[in-house]
């Protein structure tokens, strides 16, 4: 019994290792972090995480900042420039955007939530409200302009990383606002033609949407700061050599922004800019993510050591082949490269089929539903044309769906003690494990049974019809892992080996999905391993299919925008 769940204490070591190390850097200097709600536009309730600086009091108040995430993506991943910035003693609020996260309404609403948490900021008695920043990433640079549109007289300073203004989505900028910027536009930024109406990043310096804002009339040159900052028109520019989701990595990108605002408040600590340690948290937090697919697995072994679910450990079953053939790369090869082929397709359809509803609001969401739907029929079609054994319809069903839905319980406890006690998720980048609000969590059900009918159909595919007679554990993990997700991660090197190269994506009217895309590579990857794992102990692919349905639901639903609110 103690050996059945010593892969379960290695998964909660590492979780909350991981966490409590997250924590400890998030809160150097004696910084504390909470997590508050305020009223929107219309009532919507927004979320945000706050940072307090220790000694930060109604007496003693200090300069603050407001950051915003990008499109898709939550307050936690604003968490290395509010980590340098509260270290430097502002007051920082790093907020979900409406229709993200934990934050009510519905994406792109109500100046996306930025005007509501620019007053909520100013309202705090411990905010000296003639220093206030604000600082934005893609979507959430619209979002900053959007407060300074609606409040032009409540801040002092703007950061607009891999943003910009102007169209689409704030207004165009003029020599006199909004008040001292700070344009961070890495090298390689995916978004340069919807940003700067230019086809390479690298180019931005030359672009006559920036050239106008900077009045200039020549091209911009980086690092000059153009007007005046005591006048607040002043402009600068510069270009860290990442890409747009790079900016969260970047001790470039982070620096940039902590020296713009030394430069433009009064009242913060003097610090270099490069004098970082945000790193140390996201690496953390890696840890605890791995520990948390550890826990699952552990307490999917454990579980099945336990009287009621033994049963599910059955005899292995003949292997499909017995030796990697042609037949076998056949199949090996469609497996990886067929969904990656038809990805961009099924999502440009889905989007015009699924528009965001009451019942769908997700519009991403429903094109990787979709996805998964369409990816799930041609599995299980070609399963069973090349299948070697027989159909065998499953009699665990129940017991499978017990052990998935236990293990995942676990799981999603795990996540809301480290929420809890110690203001972290389990994340790296802008992969990262959110708990599901109660709105979501409906939501979640709705969107499991696209999810359930890809993965029970997938999985199904994947052990009947690649199974090798004498193949070692390492190679089985090995090759289902890349059947699942090998094609994306191909495709994704040739994306950005073109990128680094030459500027420009292969695919460069795609940069939204093809960041989307990179989230396929964990999410199958873990989906491959944690189904192997049962395959090899229970010979059955549902128990596996259902654990990574639930799994992949929440993650998918939980970290995506709604682009539908209810009234």
């Amino acid at each position: 019994m103690k050996t059945n769940w010593r892969i379960f204490a290695l998964g909660l070591v590492l979780v909350f290792v991981g966490s409590i190390a997250a924590h400890l850097v998030q809160t150097t200097n004696g910084v504390t972090i909470k997590d508050v709600r305020f009223i929107g536009a219309n009532g919507n309730l927004q979320s945000g995480l706050l940072y307090v600086p220790e000694g930060v009091t109604a007496q003693t108040k200090a300069p603050a900042i407001l950051a915003v995430h990008g499109y898709i993506n939550t307050r936690e991943v604003q968490s290395g420039f509010a980590i340098e910035y509260s270290r430097r003693g502002y007051v920082v609020l790093s907020i979900d955007q409406t229709g993200h996260g934990y934050s009510e309404g519905a994406a792109f609403s109500a100046g996306f939530g930025g005007p509501a948490a620019l007053q909520y900021l100013r309202g705090l008695d411990i905010v000296d409200v003639d220093n206030i920043g604000m600082e934005g990433h893609s979507m959430g640079g619209w979002t900053v302009l959007a407060a300074a549109a609606t409040y032009p007289d409540d801040y002092k300073s703007i950061v607009l990383e891999g943003s910009s203004v102007g169209a689409p989505f704030a207004a165009e900028g003029t020599a006199d606002w909004p008040r001292n910027v700070s344009v961070v536009f890495s090298a390689y930024d995916e978004f340069s033609s919807l940003m700067w109406g230019v086809d390479k990043a690298d180019d931005v310096e030359q672009s006559p949407k920036l050239m106008a804002f900077f009045s200039s009339e020549t091209p911009v040159e980086e690092g000059k700061i153009y007007g005046d900052i005591a006048a607040g028109n002043a402009r600068i520019l510069w270009q860290p050599p990442v890409t747009h989701p790079g900016d969260h990595l970047s001790r470039a990108a982070i620096g940039h922004s902590v020296d713009w605002f030394a430069q433009t408040l009064d009242g913060a600590r003097p610090l270099p800019a490069d004098n970082q340690i945000w790193f140390y948290k996201e690496f953390a937090t890696l840890i605890g993510l791995v520990g948390f697919v550890v826990l699952i697995m552990g307490t999917l072994n454990g579980l099945l050591s336990l009287p009621w679910l033994r049963d599910l450990q059955a005899t292995p079953v003949a292997a499909a082949h017995t030796t990697r053939g042609p037949k076998w790369w056949g199949i090996f090869l469609f497996s990886a490269l067929f969904p990656v082929a038809n990805y961009y397709p099924l999502f440009t359809l889905a989007e015009s089929l699924f528009p965001a509803s009451a019942l769908l609001p997700q519009t991403i969401t429903s094109q990787v539903a979709f996805w998964a739907v369409i990816n799930g029929a041609v599995a299980g079609l070609v399963g069973l044309v090349i299948r070697t054994q027989p159909v065998v319809f499953p009699i665990n069903i129940a017991r499978s769906l017990v052990l998935a839905g236990a293990a995942v319980f676990v799981a999603y406890l795990s996540a809301v003690i480290v929420d809890f006690f110690l203001k972290v998720d389990f994340r790296f980048w802008f992969v990262g494990v959110k708990l599901l609000t109660a709105e979501r969590f409906a939501t979640a059900l709705v969107y499991l049974v696209p999810f359930t009918i890809y993965f029970v159909l997938a999985m199904r595919a994947l052990h009947g019809g690649l199974s090798v007679a004498g193949q070692s554990l390492r190679a089985t993990y090995t090759l289902n892992a890349l059947a699942l997700m090998g094609g994306f991660l191909v495709f994704l090197i040739m994306q950005y080996a073109a990128l680094f190269s030459n500027g420009i994506l292969l695919t460069p009217s795609e940069p939204l999905n093809t960041i989307v895309m990179f989230q396929f590579v964990p999410l199958l990857l873990t989906a491959a391993i944690i189904s192997t794992f049962l395959y090899q102990r229970t010979a059955s692919y549902l128990p596996g299919a259902f654990v990574n349905a639930l799994l992949v639901t929440w993650f998918v639903v939980a970290g995506q925008a709604a682009q539908y609110a209810a009234a």
